[in-house]
């Protein structure tokens, strides 16, 4: 899977991701550190990448269309932010991406539970 991580991934959760074998750019490896949720939305979506991120603000679903995008997954922690946290949330993220496509999706990756935002066809 082609993924690109938002900042607030960190190094660890990106060779996580890395070594499980897929194709991981990050915002700041594209200079994007800093760039507005729609430029990061659309470099996504321009390149075919899933945007992993703890953003919130991505389940806009009107703002930020999963159906216009490779995938975007939000991690829900469940607790105060921790790496521990983080790295179990991406642990379940690729345990479940192996089974269904993310594409065209909303996932929220929570603690036992994921919650998926399918687009609906515009008529």
């Amino acid at each position: 899977m082609r993924i690109k991580t938002d900042e607030n991934i960190g190094h660890r959760g990106v060779e996580l991701l890395r070594d499980a074998g897929h194709d991981v750019m990050t915002v700041r490896e594209q200079q994007l550190a800093g760039a507005t949720d729609v430029a990061v939305f659309d470099a996504c979506a321009f390149e075919g990448r899933t945007l992993v991120t703890l953003d919130r603000d991505f389940g806009q679903v009107l703002r930020f269309p999963p159906k216009q995008s490779a995938g975007i997954v939000i991690l829900e922690l469940g607790g105060p932010a921790s790496l521990r946290l983080l790295l179990d949330r991406l642990r379940d993220f690729l345990t479940l991406a192996a089974s269904r496509p993310v594409a065209g999706a909303l996932w929220i990756v929570e603690p036992g539970r994921l919650r998926v935002h399918l687009a609906k066809d515009e008529e």
